[in-house]
């Protein structure tokens, strides 16, 4: 069973060219560190990180909170609550 998840990075395609390439390699590097990742990919267009994940209970939370504290623009995206 797989689980996916997005983040959003604000303004990365904006940035230049090295402060983005040093943030990619931030989120490499996080996403290396999970041996449950089996899919991520970068849209730049978008700022947006989607991520495939093999199911473990807290495993999306694991990742998200990681991101946020070597990439801390980046957001977790989910669904609006009331």
């Amino acid at each position: 069973m797989l689980g996916d998840f997005m983040m959003l990075i604000p303004g990365l395609k904006e940035r230049p060219g090295a402060e983005c390439r040093l943030i990619i390699s931030r989120v490499d590097r996080v996403l290396k560190a999970f041996p449950e990742v089996v899919f991520a990919d970068m849209n730049l267009r978008l700022n947006l990180l989607w991520v495939s994940v093999r199911a473990r209970p807290g495993v999306i939370l694991d990742i998200a909170c990681c991101m946020k504290f070597h990439v801390p623009e980046a957001m977790l995206v989910g669904p609006k609550t009331s």
